[in-house]
């Protein structure tokens, strides 16, 4: 626990949800503050969450996550949401008030892109902007090639693969996901670019072993001029079942936690599109409060301290109008 001497905080930061249904509407307009997202676009994604009861997943996983790392991280914990409460400059707030001066940051996010790395970069130093005595905050290491990571990923991967029916485990074809985004921006990540779907590509090989296994890609938004990362993992499935694959685990590497896109992007339209081809579907669970994956978070903040990004990493994408909004 030495090493932890270099901090006297862990702050978790996080993208925020929705916890009522009342709160959809104005968390959609914080996240795109600014970006000229047309108010029908919101409306669509409002939709969404108001079907599964106007609640988003991330949030309680949140505090799920931080009640299993209690016993595991000597520091007080607190967290912050870039979206919604509680907001990371109400949490900076709080940290200054109780005599924080230097903390660690873990970003649920595990890849370099602007949306996944700089965006939280800007918006940590924006909220420090805000609060007079805010502590200093050290961003912890990028995540996805981690063993405690791709552990957890490992074995959840394996138990949905048990979930499917036992004559067609063996031929089932692990299909990784991954929020997509603008192959501009994709190209730019990291600090000689291309590190965003790089990244993934390390994370599903190493988490699919001698499985076969494809990268695809959800929750495309933006005009349709605009290309994005693809195939749609939509598409793909209706690929993969023309080819006779009947059965496909659902693995989403992306992301760390539940978000909306995972819950309906996977659990609805996927699995919708699934059963219209008779295909057995299962989807792996997100890293969630696995137990390597909390672990890995105490072997984050023992690590030598990483170096900052450089102000050129992951740099903000020229957005045009009309993109749906990332929940």
């Amino acid at each position: 626990m030495e090493t932890m001497a270099r901090y006297d905080a862990l702050l978790v930061v996080s993208f925020g949800g929705p916890e009522k249904p009342e709160d959809v509407m104005p968390f959609l307009e914080n996240v795109v503050r600014g970006r000229g997202v047309p108010r029908e676009r919101l409306l669509e994604v409002e939709k969404h969450y108001q079907g599964l009861g106007g609640v988003s997943p991330i949030n309680r996983q949140c505090r799920d996550l931080i009640a299993a790392l209690r016993p595991e991280v000597d520091l007080p914990i607190y967290w912050g949401n870039r979206n919604w409460h509680p907001f990371l400059a109400d949490t900076l707030g709080k940290m200054a008030s109780d005599g924080v001066t230097r903390a660690a940051a873990f970003i649920t996010a595990a890849y370099s892109s602007y949306s996944s790395c700089r965006q939280y970069l800007d918006d940590i130093a924006r909220a420090r902007a805000e609060v007079p005595g805010a502590p200093e905050i050290v961003r912890l290491r990028r995540y996805y090639d981690h063993p405690g990571f791709i552990a957890a990923m490992t074995d959840h991967t394996r138990e949905a693969l048990d979930r499917l029916p036992e004559e067609h485990r063996d031929g089932a074809r692990l299909v990784f996901t991954a929020h997509s985004i603008p192959t501009s921006m994709a190209a730019s990540a990291g600090p000689s670019g291309g590190a965003y779907e790089a990244q993934l590509r390390t994370a599903a090989g190493l988490v699919a072993g001698d499985r076969p296994w494809d990268l695809v890609w959800q929750s495309r938004s933006g005009p349709p001029q605009v290309p994005w990362l693809e195939p749609d993992v939509c598409d793909h499935l209706r690929a993969l079942g023309a080819a006779g694959t009947q059965a496909v685990v659902l693995v989403p590497i992306g992301f760390v936690s539940d978000h909306m896109e995972v819950v309906y992007d996977l659990d609805t339209e996927a699995a919708g599109v699934a059963r219209e081809l008779g295909m057995h579907l299962s989807r792996a669970a997100t890293a969630g409060t696995h137990p390597r994956f909390v672990s890995m978070v105490r072997e984050l903040i023992e690590e030598p301290e990483p170096l900052p990004c450089t102000p050129t990493c992951c740099p903000a994408p020229r957005r045009p109008a009309g993109g749906r909004p990332q929940a």
